[in-house]
């Protein structure tokens, strides 16, 4: 990047905060009396070259999915898989992040962030780096993926190139199946220019009837029909090595090849694939409502609506079937994107249904913790949490103790209540499973269900009213506020006393994506974060106005202050010689805040790791500013999503797992929890066997350099170096053998 002013120590008022002594009450957080003050409107860290720019930084996380599809050391249809990944996360892109920029410039914001990039500034350098990737990620399709899946067997055909034998065979499937599926729709002066509904695939057709005039007219892509379709293999190609070939053809080729069908007595001029993508940032207007419910599911249904903010065509489109679009879609034509290949690349999707185990990652069992396993035949899932605190890394560990901390919970003549927070469960859903059969076993259970988990909201309305039919006490959230923190609670009767235990999770309590994703959950019965959950979930389905807790950070009641805290008292240990070093793992680093904090420590010393997936905005090895500071990324085969806070603290090292992201949102916005672990055991192990593993990756990760760019170590492709995520799979191997 272009040379950059370090900015000074501190201001007077952060001088005077730096040199506070953090002091500790009993749970081990800093006391609120120690917390540095926000940054004062004179901040030297306010220089706009200190930030990036945080959607551009989201476009360089697609990048490095994109690499993942170009590494031909990944399995051929993982490439596949990546490649549709990048397609699907542009999508979201557009719907949601490019959609906020639209509105902010229809409206005349000047706003700038603190890179200084006003909306408009932002909108076209988005749509630049766009551009690239939509070019890098068909080159990638056209000329790496497509010649790799022909020499490995499996060849993606154009309908032209079809025999005659195959051309019928593959008609009469048309005919038979796809035929019925189909309605074309007009465009005249009697029907109104057809609804072109959100991530729609369609053909825009130009027909001519028997007088010589030319009609347009829009048939859509069914997505309830494979959008690969196999046909009989074309013949062997010299040098495949598969004896087993397969053939397929889009399906928007063989439908636009039978469009005659369609338009009886008319001749089919030419038709062109086009895909439309919709405003989905649908805003709850949840002050005015009476119903969160309703207005979720009105909220949902406006989406089909809302505008056009990006129109995708081949790049044979002719202007003038394009400016039909154009004017009736009414989108902007810096927002048209032209594509030389497949159109919405999230349909490559399907080929991952191809039977082909050596083309993919090899399969891995998934490990039960050995302290899950039961001392006694009679023993169950609670006597093993009263021994001690168990951790859980998914998708190496099993994601069925937490099914089955449910499933025991839900028949235990001992067990009073269940409570949980449910945000992305999915659509095949164990864990609500369990809580209506707790339901019948006349069971206490509250669930809140987080209407507003975006593009989950219509499951989420499914399982709460569900719930709620089989007599659930269901909360579908909070005005103003997105519940997103992940956590379980069983009240059990013992004896004469009441315990109380509890699952806590950096994911979901979802099926499907805890063997997809990275992260960590923690069954615990300490009495102390029993209460809190307790103090909680009043919060959550009651009336409560708690300002404390005695050991889970709870956004937005004192994470943000709590977190300051810690980081500044890691900044006081550094100055009394002590060594400082703190290690973030998160998803996403946007929060101000946080940055000109975190440049603070690195100006006093303090070491720095942070492993951050995604989104980064703080610029790392500024001299005089984050020289201390380095941030990784690693992208592989599962999706890094685990939150994980460590800190060395003068040698008593503390560390804290969560939900939360270094976003404001996250610290604002939302109810969100950070809770920590106290099993020195298990700090040490999570210090040193898992943050140590994703430090020294060299295969999987990326560093991020001041200018933003992020490059790949030069010793990735050596024998011994380090793949974080492998690692982690030895070790289940390592367990399953025992």
């Amino acid at each position: 990047m272009s040379k950059t002013t370090a900015p000074k120590a501190t201001t007077k008022v952060a001088k005077q905060n730096a040199h506070k002594t953090a002091s500790r009450n009993g749970r081990g957080h800093v006391a609120k009396g120690a917390l540095i003050v926000a940054a004062p409107t004179n901040s030297p860290f306010e220089n706009p070259e200190l930030y990036v720019n945080r959607e551009l930084s989201l476009l360089e996380f697609q990048g490095r999915v994109l690499e993942e599809a170009q590494d031909d050391t990944v399995p051929l249809l993982e490439r596949v898989k990546f490649l549709s990944i990048l397609g699907s996360n542009l999508d979201e892109f557009f719907m949601v992040r490019v959609a906020g920029l639209r509105r902010q410039v229809d409206k005349g914001v000047l706003e700038c962030g603190p890179d200084a990039m006003t909306p408009a500034a932002q909108l076209a350098a988005v749509r630049k780096r766009v551009a690239s990737l939509f070019k890098e990620g068909h080159e990638c399709w056209q000329q790496d993926l497509v010649p790799s899946l022909l020499e490995a067997g499996i060849q993606i055909a154009d309908y032209s190139g079809l025999s005659t034998t195959q051309r019928a065979a593959i008609n009469k499937y048309f005919h038979e199946t796809i035929f019925p599926t189909l309605t074309p729709l007009a465009f005249d002066p009697g029907r109104p220019f057809p609804h072109i509904s959100n991530l729609s695939l369609n053909l825009a057709v130009l027909i001519c009837d028997k007088k010589g005039e030319e009609h347009f007219a829009r048939v859509k892509i069914p997505n309830s029909i494979p959008q690969l379709v196999a046909v009989a293999p074309l013949p062997r190609e010299k040098g495949a090595k598969n004896s087993g070939r397969q053939c397929f053809i889009w399906l928007d080729q063989l439908i636009a090849a039978n469009l005659k069908l369609l338009f009886p007595g008319m001749k089919v001029l030419e038709a062109h694939p086009f895909h439309v993508t919709r405003d989905a940032d649908t805003v709850i207007q949840e002050l005015e409502a009476g119903d969160l419910l309703e207005s979720v599911e009105e909220g949902v249904w406006q989406r089909r609506f809302a505008d056009v903010i990006r129109l995708e065509v081949n790049e044979a489109m002719p202007q003038s079937v394009l400016d039909i679009l154009i004017e009736n879609l009414e989108v902007e034509r810096d927002d048209v994107y032209r594509i030389k290949g497949p159109l919405a690349l999230t349909r490559l999707r399907h080929l991952g249904s191809i039977d082909r185990p050596e083309l993919k990652y090899p399969p891995f069992v998934p490990r039960i913790p050995s302290a899950l396993e039961p001392e006694e035949d009679t023993e169950d899932i609670f006597a093993a949490i009263r021994r001690q605190d168990i951790l859980l890394q998914h998708p190496f560990d099993s994601f069925q103790p937490v099914v089955s901390f449910l499933q025991q919970a839900a028949r235990d003549p001992a067990v009073l209540a269940i409570k949980i927070t449910l945000y992305r469960v999915g659509r095949n859903a164990p864990v609500v499973e369990n809580l209506l059969k707790a339901v019948e076993n006349d069971k206490q259970v509250a669930a809140l269900v987080e209407l507003k988990a975006r593009f989950d909201e219509e499951s989420n309305i499914e399982w709460a009213r569900a719930l709620e039919r089989e007599g659930v006490h269901v909360v579908y959230g909070l005005q103003g506020l997105k519940v997103h923190c992940k956590v379980a609670l069983v009240v059990r009767q013992e004896g004469n006393l009441i315990r109380r235990y509890v699952h806590l999770s950096t994911g979901n309590y979802n099926s499907v994506t805890s063997q997809l994703y990275t992260d960590f959950g923690m069954f615990t019965c300490d009495e102390a974060i029993g209460a809190d959950c307790t103090d909680l979930f009043n919060f959550l389905t009651g009336y409560s106005a708690k300002g404390e807790y005695r050991k889970l950070l709870v956004a937005p009641i004192d994470l943000r202050d709590q977190l300051e805290g810690m980081i500044q008292r890691e900044i006081d240990h550094q100055r009394r010689g002590e060594g400082g070093h703190l290690i973030f793992k998160v998803n996403a680093l946007v929060d101000t805040r946080a940055i000109r904090l975190l440049y603070q420590a690195s100006q006093a010393g303090v070491k720095v790791d942070l492993l951050v997936r995604g989104i980064c905005c703080l610029r790392p090895g500024i001299k005089g500013v984050s020289e201390n500071i380095r941030v990784t990324s690693i992208v592989g085969r599962f999706l890094e999503h685990s939150r994980i806070y460590y800190f060395r603290n003068g040698g008593q090292e503390e560390l804290y797992m969560g939900s939360a992201d270094l976003m404001p949102r996250n610290l604002d916005r939302r109810v969100e929890i950070v809770f920590p672990v106290r099993d020195p055991k298990l700090i040490h192990h999570l210090r040193h066997d898992v943050l140590e593993a994703y430090l020294a990756d060299e295969v999987k990760a990326r560093h991020m350099h001041s200018s933003g760019i992020y490059s790949r170590s030069a010793h990735r492709s050596a024998q011994s170096a380090v793949n974080s995520q492998h690692l982690f799979l030895d070790r289940t191997a390592s367990a399953s053998i025992r």
